[in-house]
């Protein structure tokens, strides 16, 4: 029995970056024949990375996704160099009717393309929506990979074609299984083939959310031991816009036991032998423990790596945070530190009337800790100054939201001024929590290009502050002590206005997360289903805000963006 020396080749790609995508492709593959790999495996999509949405309308797009290809084919013509499996994007047959393109995996060696597979299973629910685009294969078919010692079978899925398992999930979200059909056909195979043991591999772009890994890991074990099989999956790694991809890269033996396992949140390549052991895996990088259960930490990488590659690939170097004291802004401060160094983050204090001291200094004193540039810009000079142009309208009327929100979009012109000025992204600093009932200002604290924490509950902002001080206390400990308040009045508290939060959150992921009823929230949560639907009402009135938000980073399995689809004029009864 001939066995087969796989690498996973764990690429951060960019979404339409195809000379850097095919730059990395060929670097990973280099190193993988320096490891003397047989078969190269990247993550779907690889050559333009997931997800081009509408620019794969483009026939220019999809021309020049072709072309990466050849490039990458044309490498492996040279002898020794070990074949290369890639997730890409190639035209159809467009005499009938259907999309004109599919997500396919090409397998090609010594400079020859020698099979495609497209993927059968295009996902439409959550952030997916890949029916809009792909033609879905209508068939799977065993491949051959050459090698020194012969030519073995495996059997190519493209990430949701693995997702599919009758053994595993308790309701499946399609008809057809392509692994099934794939191992009906290696019972069909000649008895030399038959005889080799069975590998499957998969092309992945999974988004992280928070559990994904352990529920992804399972799911391979589970579909490994069903079928007898040694299963791979190249996962991608990095952001993209919303998503975050963790990477997690992962061989499972017949027994459901790792084979190897990439790092999660950045790249890696693995190397390892069809007929390894966990004991026999090779590694360019020593395994290190990283459990799948520790959600602080999985969520803080997922966050850093999501804001890293955001400001990066939007071709930008710095980030702008409004710090005022609070939690939120500390905590997107200190995340936008290890993304980005400190170096390339400033700080901006923008203190108004009701500001208290305290505020001031713990701001003051979080930009000493991380080692940014603060600035302190006080803004009530141009509060009074906006006051007194609308005080022929207002005179007459009490102080209330109106004069409390100018505060806040004061300071989102003076943030954008200086983004405009000093070419740096705004982080928005609010988070999911204030997003779901609308505590949020449109064009004042919401102003920004990427909503770091918009997918992070009020409660587990407070768990990663208190991850981010698991060293040494970069947060200081009274900002993480105080009543949270926006400060737009005298003596305000979020507590004036909400309920305390660890009533609130779990209300709110019940009704975004997981779509209850109020009678349902009330019951689980043993809360009076008269404050849920007060809350809920907060929700659905807070549309509009939403769909006006920067992109949010998504780490829970229901974000705000793409992946939640709701109406802004509407009537809901809750």
């Amino acid at each position: 029995m001939d066995s087969v020396k796989i690498a996973l080749a764990q690429i951060d790609p960019t979404v339409g970056d195809f000379a850097g995508n095919t730059r990395k492709i060929l670097e990973f593959a280099e190193r993988a024949q320096s490891l003397a790999a047989d078969l190269v495996i990247f993550p779907e999509l690889a050559v333009c990375g997931y997800w081009p949405a509408d620019l794969l309308d483009k026939q220019s797009f999809v021309e020049r996704a072709g072309q990466a290809l050849a490039e990458v084919r044309a490498w492996t013509r040279e002898p020794g160099r070990p074949a290369v499996l890639c997730g890409g994007v190639l035209p159809v047959d467009a005499s009938f009717a259907g999309k004109r393109i599919q997500n396919v995996a090409v397998l090609m060696q010594r400079g020859e393309q020698t099979a495609v597979q497209g993927k059968t299973l295009l996902p439409f629910y959550d952030v997916f929506d890949e029916q809009r685009y792909f033609e879905p294969a209508t068939e799977q078919h065993l491949v051959l990979v050459w090698t020194a010692g012969g030519q073995v079978p495996i059997a190519i899925t493209v990430c949701e074609d693995a997702w599919n398992d009758k053994g595993f999930w308790p309701r499946r979200m399609y008809a057809v299984d392509p692994i099934e059909r794939l191992m009906e056909q290696w019972d069909a195979q000649p008895a030399y083939l038959r005889a080799q043991p069975r590998v499957i591999v998969n092309l992945s772009a999974s988004p992280f959310w928070q559990g994904k890994r352990a529920v992804r890991r399972e799911m391979l074990g589970a579909l490994a031991q069903r079928h007898g099989a040694l299963v791979a999956m190249a996962n991608q790694v990095g952001g993209n816009d919303s998503l975050i991809f963790d990477g997690s890269s992962v061989a499972v033996g017949p027994d459901g036991h790792e084979i190897a396992q990439a790092k999660s949140f950045a790249e890696d390549l693995v190397v390892f032998d069809t007929d390894a052991t966990p004991q026999t895996q090779e590694r360019e990088h020593p395994k290190t423990p990283d459990p799948h259960d520790f959600e602080a930490k999985a969520t803080w990488d997922a966050l850093v790596l999501g804001t890293r590659d955001y400001v990066h690939k939007c071709g930008f170097r710095t980030a702008l945070v409004g710090l005022s004291g609070g939690i939120d802004s500390a905590l997107v401060a200190a995340i936008a530190v290890v993304a980005l160094g400190a170096a390339n983050v400033m700080g901006v204090g923008m203190p108004s009337g009701y500001s208290s001291e305290g505020s001031k200094n713990d701001a003051r004193e979080l930009a000493i800790r991380l080692g940014i540039r603060f600035e302190m810009l006080p803004i009530h000079p141009a509060y009074e100054a906006q006051m007194q142009i609308l005080e022929p309208l207002f005179a007459g009327t009490e102080f209330g939201l109106a004069e409390e929100n100018v505060q806040s979009r004061l300071r989102g012109v003076t943030l954008m001024a200086l983004s405009n000025k000093f070419g740096a992204l705004v982080l928005t600093t609010g988070n999911k929590s204030e997003m779901c009932v609308g505590y949020c200002t449109l064009y004042g604290d919401m102003v920004g290009a990427l909503a770091v924490l918009g997918d992070v509950m009020k409660t587990r902002v407070y768990e990663l502050a208190r991850y981010a001080n698991r060293e040494r206390e970069v947060i200081p400990r009274a900002t993480i002590a105080k009543p949270p308040s926006a400060e737009l009045r005298p003596e305000q508290k979020d507590t004036d206005s909400l309920p305390p939060y660890d009533v609130l959150d779990p209300i709110l992921e019940a009704y975004v997360e997981r779509y209850f009823s109020a009678e349902q929230i009330a019951t689980e949560q043993k809360v009076e289903v008269e404050l849920v639907r007060q809350i809920l009402k907060l929700v659905e009135r807070s549309e509009y805000k939403r769909q006006q938000a920067a992109p949010v980073l998504k780490v829970t399995k229901k974000s705000f963006g793409i992946g939640r689809r709701f109406p802004i004029a509407v009537k809901v009864e809750v």
